[in-house]
């Protein structure tokens, strides 16, 4: 008995088309409004009482960044690094459960060149006038100021004979200078559900409640890892938080979160005009 044919030859496998743009974009303010809503619960506040139009950016430092000497390491100070053009990555996962390394905006950073050590004293004489012109208090000037000086007077920061001379003050995250895309920064959710990280750390007890208002599992395990006593997870600063030193430069604290033994600390700052200086990325658009 001669089977019947399965079907005309050559015929083309089945095949699942791509969503189209506009469905895509819908997922991804899907995400952007849940990510929204779960970040308020950490807040106390809806990110819509935030101004929108002002400038905010997340920072990682601590003990580690310096025990390692990525503080100075001289990826931050190639001047593609400083234009913006290219990202410095930190080769350290901040978390266990992750493989992600974290990665940072040179030219949105601030950089202290106050340091006391031998660096300081070789630093060309012309070169150090330009910097200090271009300094904003103590010393302190942005990455982006920095570049057009680098480039300029020929001055190779990455020389380990300079490497006294300048240390990152303000490490800075990539995002767009949003609230919202400085928080996924700081907290490490990524752009989509599947990014979220396997946490599996148990919230201290008067954040149950509060996170139990986020209806998606996997984000609530994810943000629960931040809402700890320090000792497993990190611990957040909400009234105590800082602004990494920029306080007197008119930035302001937002949120903070840090490990119980001084090795970590992230926090979530608004900018003021002259620290964050002219917008160099498009920002995202608000889901709301």
């Amino acid at each position: 008995m001669t089977p019947e044919p399965a079907g005309p030859p050559n015929s083309p496998a089945t095949t699942v088309p791509p969503a189209p743009p506009e469905a895509q974009r819908s997922s991804e303010g899907d995400w952007s409004r849940q990510l929204s809503d779960a970040f308020a619960v950490l807040l106390g506040r809806p990110l819509e009482e935030y101004d929108p139009d002002a400038v905010y950016a997340a920072s990682v430092n601590g003990n580690l960044m310096y025990e390692t000497g990525f503080a100075r390491d001289p990826a931050w100070v190639r001047p593609a690094a400083l234009r913006g053009g290219q990202p410095v990555v930190w080769d350290c996962p901040l978390f266990d459960e992750s493989d992600r390394f974290p990665t940072f905006d040179a030219g949105g950073s601030v950089f202290d060149f106050s340091t006391s050590g031998e660096g300081t004293t070789v630093l060309p004489r012309d070169f150090a006038d330009a910097v200090d012109t271009v300094c904003f208090g103590r010393g302190l000037v942005r990455g982006a100021d920095l570049a057009p000086l680098v480039e300029r007077y020929g001055v190779d920061l990455a020389d380990p004979a300079l490497a006294g001379a300048w240390t990152v003050f303000f490490p800075r995250l990539v995002s767009d200078g949003t609230l919202l895309d400085a928080l996924r920064a700081a907290l490490d959710t990524g752009h989509a559900p599947e990014q979220l990280l396997p946490f599996e750390v148990e919230p201290d007890e008067e954040w149950q409640e509060e996170l139990a208002a986020i209806d998606h599992p996997r984000l609530r395990a994810h943000l629960g890892y931040f809402c700890t006593d320090g000792e497993e997870g990190l611990m957040p600063l909400l009234d105590d938080a800082t602004t990494g030193g920029l306080q007197d430069e008119g930035c302001r604290p937002v949120v903070g979160w840090e490990d119980g033994h001084g090795q970590i600390d992230i926090r979530v700052v608004r900018l003021s005009d002259r620290v964050a200086g002219p917008p160099r990325v498009p920002r995202t658009p608000s889901y709301r």
